[in-house]
């Protein structure tokens, strides 16, 4: 049976991330509920290409996210604590699924449908984390063309 790529490599690799970050970012600032956080001065200056390496890496890329930034444990400390967010949870998916268009990435059915499914998984955990604080040491998640790896 032939092995497909990791959805990283259908991607198209770093640059593919980068461009699909690049367009969420904008996406989000542009969008009238979700502007506020993605505007705010203190955001990291690299913001966007430590965004492009998590998703990267959690799409079977180099570990350059965990290497340099931290765990998974520092991404859901960091968007803990804001209560329901669940409208803005799906304006976020929604501009995640639009900018796989803008960044041009592959438009086949089942990548497109892996990139929505984890979307829509990661955004749910952030929202489990109403309260400030998330548990600590939690690996880099794994996505693949069937949902989370083991």
């Amino acid at each position: 049976m032939e092995s497909r790529p990791s959805l990283y490599d259908f991607a198209g690799g770093d640059a593919a991330f980068l461009a699909l970050a690049r367009a969420h970012h904008a996406r989000c600032v542009a969008d009238p509920e979700l502007n506020h956080p993605f505007s705010h001065p203190d955001q990291h200056p690299q913001h966007v290409e430590r965004l492009a390496a998590y998703w990267a890496e959690v799409m079977g890329g180099p570990p350059s996210y965990s290497k340099e930034c931290g765990d998974h444990s520092g991404v859901l400390e960091m968007h803990s604590g804001n209560g329901d967010m669940s409208d803005l949870g799906r304006r976020f998916v929604d501009c995640f699924v639009r900018a796989a268009d803008n960044a041009g990435l592959p438009e086949d059915p089942e990548f497109r449908k892996a990139l929505r499914d984890y979307m829509e998984w990661a955004v749910a955990e952030v929202l489990s984390y109403p309260e400030p604080g998330a548990p600590k040491g939690l690996p880099m998640p794994r996505w693949s063309w069937d949902g989370q790896a083991q």
